[in-house]
């Protein structure tokens, strides 16, 4: 058996919440199993009566998603081992256990590894569970009726942030009036973000938004982590700010109705479902509205500061070529070895790189705008109740940095998850142009040099179909999510199309010559020149 676990943990949460009557307490036993999981261990503890088997059986049921399931308590059989879909659950009762190194003699380990284990009467394994927990106390007052119970919850280690997020969202909810709503999970992202829709027992909806601050990852360069390199926003101020930002420019972003900055959580104004995207693939008229959007933001004049509060500032960080160049290097990292089976040199590595900063001298140098570098279908809706550009619901740009506008463009019309037909392309970059050229304000110094943002398209399409090849096989590699790799080859033909560009004749070398897959595989194209 391993060794005993250390008592003590560096950080608690503590929540007490009232429990009026048995169906509270299954209230919350459903509340828990949104987070909670595989290897985490769920303590309930309390005088005999107090609630933990009532509890217990819940959570059990709603994990195993069925409310007729039956569930015996473990006294006598001390453990019950349950097989759900993704991972087992056990379901303890240590009444029983006279000496904690008993759990040896029940095969503890074995049945507890990659399991979430619900333990009644934790205090009996003295040190043999992990200090990581969740530990549910419940707690009796006979003055309030022979039903009605306390729970306090208390996150300990590992838990108590989560804890501190989930009570964060509760009390959100209650001071903005959502607190009856049915909550639903939506479909996550690429990002650690997560959204669900809020429906309140009238029909009324809107999301929220779960985007707590991002923990800093291991320094890469200059003593600086990627994120921080890229210039990745860090918590939900960011994503307050530029919404305001896009709002007062006459651009259709949610309205935030509910926020809380520190906790990052918030509720937002619900655009639906409706897409620019069909079955079928990209929607022209859509598509052209969300060019002219950009055409829109692209020649207004833009500060690079924002108010986030009425005490709170928010500087817009520039899309310099640290960030530019640290992007492209997730090729060397992940799709390099992982998706091409490819091993580079030092020197071809740093070769790489400096062509790269050669190529992207113009970009950096030109005059910049908001780029909000995750402008594509997945994040646009389409709101067919407005009029004009403000159809276009823009629902995620908390990345938002200073830099040129060609890159939200190929963002659009190279969408890394949807075939956008070259013909269509052209087209709709030619709309984009003429949008352009029609503007004519004091924030344009010069006329629009459309030879120009072509070399810049090409460049900038390169570089983030470079990124998203390496993001893409991070997520497979590192975050086991496989689905991403189905994209990689429309990604690896929008990265040859734009290498033909004759900017980055040295660069299409270096592909060529390390990557010759790249071009065995993909149709040739020639980006717009």
């Amino acid at each position: 058996m391993a060794a005993p676990a250390p008592q003590a943990a560096d950080q608690e949460v503590r929540w007490r919440l009232e429990l009026a009557d048995e169906t509270a307490t299954i209230a919350l036993a459903a509340e828990v199993t949104g987070w909670v999981g595989p290897n985490d261990l769920v303590t309930l503890s309390g005088d005999l009566g107090a609630g933990k088997t009532t509890f217990a059986r819940a959570l059990i049921r709603a994990l195993m998603r069925d409310p007729d399931l039956e569930v015996p308590s473990p006294t006598f059989t001390l453990m019950q081992v349950y097989e759900s879909g993704g991972y087992p659950v056990v379901h303890a009762d240590l009444y029983r256990i006279a000496r904690p190194e008993e759990l040896a003699q029940l095969g503890w380990d074995e049945a507890s590894e990659g399991a979430l284990v619900i333990v009644e009467w934790p205090e009996r394994a003295g040190p043999y569970l992990n200090a990581d927990r969740l530990d549910i106390a419940f707690a009796i007052d006979p003055a309030r009726g022979p039903d009605y119970r306390t729970a306090t919850l208390t996150g300990i280690g590992a838990l108590a942030p989560r804890l501190k997020l989930v009570h964060a969202i509760d009390r959100l909810l209650g001071n903005a009036g959502w607190h009856e709503a049915t909550r639903i999970p939506m479909q996550g992202d690429a990002s650690t973000r997560a959204y669900e829709r809020l429906r309140k027992p009238d029909g009324t909806t809107a999301i929220l938004m779960i985007s707590p601050p991002r923990a800093d990852g291991p320094p890469l360069r200059a003593g600086k982590s990627y994120s921080a390199l890229a210039h990745l926003a860090e918590d939900i101020s960011a994503f307050a700010a530029i919404d305001k930002g896009l709002r007062a420019a006459g651009l259709s972003a949610p309205e935030i109705l509910a926020l809380d900055r520190s906790a990052g959580v918030a509720v937002l104004e619900d655009f639906g479902v409706e897409g620019v995207v069909s079955d079928e693939g990209i929607i022209l008229e859509r598509y052209a509205e969300a060019v002219a959007a950009l055409a829109h933001l692209h020649h207004s004049p833009l500060p690079d500061t924002l108010p986030i509060d009425d005490q709170l500032t928010y500087r817009i960080p520039p899309y310099d070529t640290d960030a530019l160049t640290i992007e492209v290097e997730l090729l060397l990292d992940w799709y390099v070895p992982h998706v091409a089976h490819t091993t580079l040199t030092s020197g071809a590595k740093a070769t790489f790189v400096n062509l790269w900063r050669y190529a992207l001298r113009d970009i950096v140098a030109a005059v910049p705008t908001w780029t909000l570098r995750d402008y594509h279908s997945p994040n646009l809706l389409w709101l067919a109740e407005r009029t004009g550009i403000a159809r276009i619901g823009m629902i995620d740009f908390q990345d938002c940095v200073l830099g040129h506008p060609a890159y939200d463009v190929v963002s659009l019309l190279q969408d890394a998850r949807i075939d956008v037909p070259d013909e269509m392309e052209l087209r709709l970059l030619g709309h984009y142009a003429q949008l352009r050229q029609a503007a004519n304000t004091h924030f344009d110094t010069t006329h629009f040099d459309m030879a120009g943002f072509a070399s810049a398209y090409a460049v900038l399409g390169a570089q983030r179909a470079t990124k998203i090849l390496g993001i893409f096989a991070r997520l497979d590699k590192r975050d086991h999510k496989p689905h991403y790799l189905a994209h990689l080859p429309r990604i690896e033909r929008y990265l040859v199309k734009d290498l033909a560009h004759p900017h980055l004749a040295e660069l299409r070398g270096w592909y060529e010559t390390h990557l010759p897959s790249l071009f065995a595989q993909s149709t040739e194209m020639v980006a717009p020149q």
